[in-house]
């Protein structure tokens, strides 16, 4: 990047920085902490870095680290007030994040920086222009009057673009900036390897693929930072994914639009027939998406073709009898079937995963694939539709009781946003 792409702003700041001594943000995060405390006023947080921040499909296109950390600092400071800003871009490396500082940090006049690169960047192969983009960033940051944490990337799956070695050394300069410069450090890499190294299938649930984490993965970072923003462990275990399965879908229905519907068997007769129950004069065009006899990889390759057909509802439904060599390819294939499913970047439809036990029974040699697709889905951040014990309904009966609640829900929170007269 060359210094004409960078503002003043920016250029003064690397200029201090090279000059300045490491200034202890001991100070300035103090502060903050104190704000939180007290909630007297709206702490805005601004995190930034790539895809890996930014919200997009890997972790269901609705919520990033960056919404589940304001949600795991809510819980260590049931009083703060939060304005959390999202400035992850995709593709982005610390060149492209100093030359969007002032529009994305600066002049939202933060009160703290969360800052996570790397992940791009180690493609570059020049751990040095990293290291002296990072300097400059907290620079960028200081000189605005923020707070700044700084952020390791995730570990990965083997990668030829990104060797865990090389990105292991990545994740080394940041510890070393943090250390230089006196900034907090949340090492999401160690606790990422720290998982793969206790269990590996625990690892792989919290990827959305081979780069990317999935939701599970974004609730540690965001355990992580907000340790080492409040000095208190913070669980997200109990967070559950948006309860809004039909939020599109259901929207387009009362305008009375047509519905595009992708959806495997039996669900491709059985959701378009109870959303017609209650939507009796609906247009709904259904594509079956072929599932019997194949393999959960055979389904994955059809996944592929999902976004290029825009729909508005996806119903994944993968049988029972779907199979994958061992658990860790199961995990992946899902994940992918999952991941076809979602739009790349904000989700603009709704994806409906159903487990096998809903359609019909599943065979107890097959009951741990079940139980480990619930976790992936809920890695996604979406529910999933599941059979309650002893809940003996026909399926037809559980997804007309869904899409009831489902309404129900949108029309209270629509009554709920109209102004008061």
């Amino acid at each position: 990047m060359s210094a004409t792409s960078l503002s003043l702003g920016v250029l003064l700041a690397m200029s201090r920085v090279a000059t300045a001594d490491a200034a202890d943000d001991g100070g300035r995060l103090a502060s903050v902490v104190a704000m939180l405390k007290s909630g007297e006023q709206a702490v805005r947080v601004v995190c930034l870095g790539d895809s890996i921040t930014g919200v997009y499909y890997h972790t269901g296109g609705r919520r990033a680290w960056c919404d589940m950390l304001g949600v795991a600092l809510g819980k260590a400071y049931p009083k703060a007030r939060l304005e959390m800003i999202n400035a992850g871009i995709s593709g982005h490396t610390t060149d492209a994040g100093l030359g969007r500082i002032e529009r994305d940090v600066v002049a939202r006049k933060p009160h703290l920086v969360v800052v996570m690169f790397g992940m791009n960047d180690v493609c570059n192969r020049k751990p040095e222009q990293f290291r002296a983009n990072l300097r400059t960033i907290v620079g960028c940051c200081r000189e605005a009057g923020a707070a700044v944490v700084l952020c390791t990337p995730n570990s990965v799956y083997p990668d030829a673009g990104r060797p865990m070695a090389l990105l292991g050394a990545y994740a080394q300069v940041v510890r070393d900036v943090a250390r230089e410069r006196g900034v907090p450090l949340a090492d999401c890499f160690q606790a990422c390897e720290d998982v793969r190294k206790t269990d590996e299938t625990e690892w792989m649930l919290l990827m959305s693929e081979t780069i990317h984490p999935a939701m599970l993965g974004h609730k540690l970072f965001a355990e992580v930072i907000a340790r080492t923003i409040s000095g208190r462990a913070v669980s997200l275990a109990d967070a559950t994914p948006p309860d809004d399965a039909l939020l599109f879908s259901l929207k387009r229905l009362d305008a009375g639009e047509p519905l595009k519907v992708v959806a495997m068997p039996p669900y491709d007769t059985l959701v378009p027939d109870a959303l017609r129950q209650l939507f009796p004069t609906a247009k709904i065009d259904v594509t079956t998406w072929p599932v019997e006899g194949k393999s959960l990889a055979e389904i994955e390759q059809w996944a592929k073709r999902i976004r290029a057909m825009a729909p508005h509802l996806v119903v994944v439904a993968v049988p029972a009898a779907a199979g994958a060599p061992d658990a860790g390819a199961f995990i992946r294939s899902y994940n992918d079937v999952l991941n076809w499913s979602i739009a790349f970047e904000k989700a603009n439809w709704d994806l409906l995963s159903i487990l096998p036990s809903v359609t019909g029974p599943v065979p107890a040699t097959q009951r741990d694939r079940e139980a480990l697709a619930r976790r992936i889905i809920l890695g996604k951040d979406y529910a999933c539709v599941e059979r309650r014990q002893g809940d003996q309904r026909p399926a037809r009966e559980l997804l007309l009781q869904l899409i009831t609640e489902q309404k129900a829900k949108q029309k209270a929170a629509a009554g709920a946003a109209k102004p008061t007269p």
